[in-house]
């Protein structure tokens, strides 16, 4: 960094931006810093009280492929795609995860990009999806990421009301955004 010498004064501060938004008390955006980086983990431990429940939410480990491989699994049944998911383990209780991975935008910078988000349905509707998100956006905002982005089929709608009930906007409607791909 370069420091003002007792001949240069220093440079006056940058202008105050506007305050950033928020994802239920969390701040999701910041302003940009360092370069991009490709990394992916799970969540930081939390513990979760959900009536006479306790969800833990902490960082996966190399033994929980397993489990999270029966959640990949139940996540395509859902989607009706169970017939690209080969292969299923048993074993402890595991009631959801998240999946993320940096990405980088020209105009945002580092941003996490939410892969699949995924709580058994026995376990929704008590905050256990609301916790993954919030914990991913942690992440993100200890990493200097600009933006948390993730996206979910049109027929999802109990997903799509607690994105927006968390603060996600639906570049659909608000800028006309589609998404495409390449296979092949």
């Amino acid at each position: 960094r370069n420091r003002a010498s007792a001949s240069q004064p220093a440079a006056p501060p940058p202008p105050r931006s506007p305050p950033l938004p928020r994802l239920s008390g969390i701040r999701i955006w910041r302003p940009l810093k360092g370069s991009p980086l490709l990394f992916a983990r799970s969540c930081r431990t939390e513990t979760v009280e959900i009536g006479m429940v306790s969800v833990l939410i902490r960082e996966a480990k190399e033994g929980d492929c397993g489990n999270i491989l029966r959640l990949i699994r139940e996540l395509a049944e859902y989607e009706k795609l169970s017939d690209q998911v080969k292969i299923s383990e048993e074993g402890p209780c595991v009631v959801g995860y998240g999946l993320y991975y940096f990405i980088y935008s020209t105009w945002k910078g580092r941003n996490i990009y939410l892969e699949d988000i995924y709580v058994k349905p026995e376990y929704r509707g008590q905050g256990i999806g609301s916790k993954i998100i919030k914990k991913v956006a942690e992440v993100a905002l200890d990493k200097g990421c600009s933006q948390l982005r993730l996206a979910v089929l049109d027929w999802n709608k109990g997903a799509m009301d607690l994105y927006k009930a968390l603060g996600a906007q639906d570049l659909t409607e608000a800028e006309g955004w589609h998404c495409f791909r390449f296979e092949g």
